[in-house]
């Protein structure tokens, strides 16, 4: 099977995978008092700056809950844009787990910016509202659009003016730091960011998401909230050891310029059919377009994809670090029989 659905998709990178195997071969202490965990926590220190916490988690959605649970009480309010993963496919663990309310904003391009949150900044003070707290961004959205480091410092600034924080899904981080052509200090801690889900999965890792944790006060009780969450691992070196692998030799910022190029490289075949209208510029690793539901109907016989919005038909187009260029050919193959 090949497919545009997701990169969560694709395989382990080979040198990730090995790293797996080698943290295999004996016994050591569980919970992260192990050689691996120090040592990625160290590499992760390395891009972010030696004041970050490191906490490794199991998975995104967990790991965007416990960075959630850090910033909020019950009373709070989390404001998201409407396109965002804890809004559309986090099943409302969000808010299960927190206990505080998601505030949805409409957006055209999945980002937030200061004029659309000014809005839902009312009832300040009112035990009757809803107190927001938080302010949600996925960089890139879910949508394949990229904030700007200006754009993220604009937003860090305007929250902390509000007694708000900044949490960032990094789910698909290094795609955007791929075309930003950026460090992740420059895109989160220099920006003042105060809290990141540092995503893998998407880009070579089998499995494990890490929350970094910039403002020291969200640490403070960041085990606790883990241990609860259901998120400790025992056998903590199989997430951390991925984590090393990923951050050395450059496989993490390789991994997303392919899976950005891929992109492009089908964005360009599919441009030349002049039927097919993008509805979000291609800026990372995610394509959106419009689509004829005959068409639609008969590449997914052929290809695997999803249908973005049925009733627009609307569909999203993904790319991994292991997407080949004969993938593309295929699949433009098959769009061009279709037509």
């Amino acid at each position: 099977m090949r497919s545009f659905g997701s990169d969560n998709h694709s395989g382990i990178h080979p040198q990730i995978l090995k790293a797996i195997e080698q943290a295999n071969r004996d016994h050591c202490v569980a919970y992260g008092d192990d050689k691996w965990s120090v040592g990625a926590k160290l590499q992760i220190e390395q891009h972010f700056g030696s004041s970050v916490e490191t906490f490794f988690m199991f998975n995104g959605t967990g790991a965007n809950i416990c960075a959630l649970e850090s910033c909020v009480c019950s009373f709070n309010s989390i404001l998201a844009a409407q396109t965002a993963h804890i809004v559309v496919d986090e099943c409302g663990s969000p808010e299960f787990m927190t206990k505080a309310s998601v505030k949805v904003i409409n957006t055209e391009n999945g980002k937030l910016s200061p004029e659309l949150i000014k809005p839902f900044l009312h009832g300040i003070g009112d035990e009757h509202h809803s107190q927001p707290k938080v302010v949600y961004i996925s960089q890139c959205s879910e949508l394949g659009t990229i904030y700007s480091i200006e754009e993220i410092k604009l937003l860090a600034n305007f929250v902390h003016q509000h007694n708000m924080y900044l949490h960032v899904d990094g789910a698909r981080i290094a795609n955007a730091a791929a075309t930003l052509n950026c460090s992740l200090k420059e895109m989160i801690s220099l920006t003042n960011v105060d809290i990141l889900s540092f995503g893998g999965t998407k880009n070579g890792m089998m499995m494990g998401e890490a929350v970094i944790v910039v403002n020291p006060v969200l640490a403070t009780n960041m085990k606790y909230i883990r241990k609860q969450s259901a998120q400790l691992y025992s056998k903590m070196r199989f997430i951390a050891c991925q984590f090393s692998a990923y951050l050395s030799d450059n496989i993490w910022i390789n991994n997303a310029k392919h899976a950005n190029l891929m992109a492009q490289e089908l964005r360009r075949g599919i441009e030349k059919f002049s039927i097919f209208e993008f509805t979000q510029p291609t800026q990372a690793n995610i394509l959106l377009l419009k689509m004829p539901k005959s068409i639609i109907e008969k590449m997914l016989k052929k290809h695997f994809f999803y249908i973005w919005d049925e009733n627009k038909s609307e569909i999203r187009l993904v790319t991994s670090w292991n997407t080949t260029f004969e993938d593309i050919d295929m699949f433009l193959t098959d769009l061009k029989k279709s037509i």
